[in-house]
């Protein structure tokens, strides 16, 4: 900013006083003194603030403007709350050394101006900033360039502006991690994420314990169908109550992180094709040696970046295969969503789509991977997904070798399949399910399963809807306890005799004897139905 800045409208009400010639001086910041000397603390550029206390005789004027000329201040504010209005010899010093003078009225605090000059100084900072971000958005669309980490850096130190781009998961793409715990992230992720679901106009606004946040999203076209899979921007603050200048900035940033998904996505090209061929060759039962090639391929892109050998990649070690569906969502949401998703743990996973669903073939790690460490992976989704959308995924047992991977397959289906037959937005199976009940439960027509449970609990659920019972957690925690009294009294912590009732009531509601085998059996069924 420049001094006339502190003149014009909307500026404190300043009077000036002295040098009118030299109002286009730049101010760089601010220093409040009251030193008879303050020269070893100027360091250029600085507007002085100032509440005249220095001054005993009028000689002392010009030994403290002559200080400021030579230390490189830019002009002078003078308070007159402590000693009165200006005094002509501060007048005629600032003339003498061409330094502009301005009066602070007692009814303006040193804050006031304070503040003022710091937001013109940070927003012209953030415009130099926005056009520095802007060529670099350029040279990473133009030439491939990387180095989002690196300009978030620049904008932390610059501007002391924390910003992160993150992946729909919640996981870190760039920015300072430490800064953002995942409990942070998972609800910044689920904020932005039902925000696009209901088509509010961005940015975003998420309010946490540790401050709000401004969210941007960073799709790669206006026409991008896969909002679950974008980047966003997360920035502190709150961006709608920033200058034009600096809302610029953001979006500029926003841009930027577009154009690096953007060559990211490219670079991703082969990858895709090498999973479409993999998946053609396991739905035709393709020689296991012509799926082993392809594999092989897969890892020669892998060992570029890993200084690893691709046969050994290929070859050693066992292959997950995982089959994952999408309801309600555009085609190749899912495809999209499972990239992202499993591209921040190996960029060896091949993930081929298949209309509304994708099946991904990926080296097993050496624990195998419970359906669970999946649902959590996914979870931030549900906030996008709403009251239609579903994604269901199914996990295989790893296959050791490639002509296993037709086997795993189908037993991905499977388990895909029992996921599908469960309640949520987004549910996993996986292969120790297989062998279990559910697989058969996951058989059976929709209609017949919802008859058969409604048919044996309904009732019970009324009951305890009207009356505030709890009869259906004590028959869970009874048929856990394989119908022991006291175990299964001791887990809900109440009298046996209180057991024995609610037992009792439940086989009146529903005409069923808990003593007998077959009928234990049915209401197992039924809960897991539930």
């Amino acid at each position: 900013m420049r001094v006339r800045d502190l003149l014009a409208p909307g500026a404190p009400r300043l009077r000036l006083l002295a040098a009118e010639e030299e109002l286009d001086r730049q101010v760089s910041g601010v220093m409040t003194t009251d030193l008879q000397d303050p020269g070893r603390y100027l360091h250029g550029g600085e507007l002085v603030l100032t509440g005249m206390l220095w001054r005993t005789v009028p000689a002392d004027s010009e030994r403290f403007v002559r200080t400021l000329a030579a230390g490189g201040a830019v002009a002078l504010a003078a308070g007159e709350a402590e000693v009165g209005p200006v005094p002509d010899d501060l007048v005629e010093a600032c003339r003498r050394h061409r330094m502009p003078l301005l009066a602070v009225p007692d009814d303006i605090a040193f804050g006031t101006v304070t503040e003022f000059i710091g937001r013109q100084v940070s927003a012209d900072r953030a415009a130099d900033l926005a056009a520095l971000v802007d060529r670099h958005r350029l040279l990473v669309s133009a030439a491939g360039g990387g180095g989002l980490d690196a300009v978030l850096d620049l904008l932390g130190g610059d501007l002391d502006l924390d910003c992160w781009v993150l992946a729909p998961t919640g996981a870190v793409i760039a920015g300072p991690g430490d800064r953002l715990s995942a409990e942070d992230r998972d609800q910044l992720v689920r904020a932005h994420l039902a925000a696009q679901r209901q088509r509010r106009r961005p940015p975003h606004r998420a309010r946490l314990a540790a401050g709000s946040y401004s969210l941007l999203p960073a799709a790669v076209s206006a026409e991008h169908e896969a909002p679950l899979a974008d980047w966003m921007l997360a920035v502190a603050g709150d961006v709608t109550e920033w200058t034009t200048k600096r809302q610029q900035l953001a979006e500029n940033l926003a841009r930027l992180v577009a154009a690096e998904r953007h060559r990211r996505d490219e670079g991703r090209r082969l990858r895709r094709r090498l999973a479409d061929e993999v998946l053609a060759l396991l739905r035709r039962d393709a020689d296991p040696a012509e799926i082993s090639r392809t594999l092989y391929a897969s890892s020669a892109m892998a060992a570029r970046y890993e200084s690893a050998d691709p046969k050994s990649q290929a070859e050693e070690g066992s292959w997950l295969v995982l089959s994952a569906e999408g309801t309600g969502l555009p085609e190749g949401t899912v495809r999209a969503v499972l990239e992202e998703a499993l591209g921040a743990s190996t960029d060896r996973a091949l993930v081929a789509g298949t209309g509304s669903g994708a099946v991904v073939v990926l080296p097993a790690p050496d624990s195998p991977v419970p359906a669970d460490t999946l649902r959590d992976l996914l979870a931030p989704l549900e906030a996008g997904l709403g009251s239609e959308g579903r994604i269901t995924l199914g996990v295989s047992a790893p296959a050791p070798e490639a002509g296993g991977l037709r086997g795993a397959l189908e037993e991905a289906r499977h388990a895909r399949r029992i996921a599908a037959s469960r309640v949520g937005r987004v549910c996993v199976a996986g292969p120790e399910e297989l062998a279990s009940h559910v697989l058969l439960l996951a058989a059976v027509p929709d209609e017949v399963r919802r008859a058969f449970r409604s048919r044996l609990l309904d009732k019970v659920i009324a009951y305890d809807i009207e009356h505030q019972a709890d009869l259906v957690r004590t028959l869970e925690a009874f048929l856990r306890s394989d119908g022991s009294w006291t175990r299964c009294a001791g887990q809900l912590h109440v009298h046996v005799n209180t057991l024995r009732y609610r037992i009792g009531r439940i086989e009146e509601l529903t005409g069923r004897d808990l003593s007998r085998l077959e009928d234990r059996v049915d209401f197992y069924l039924a809960l897991e139905l539930a």
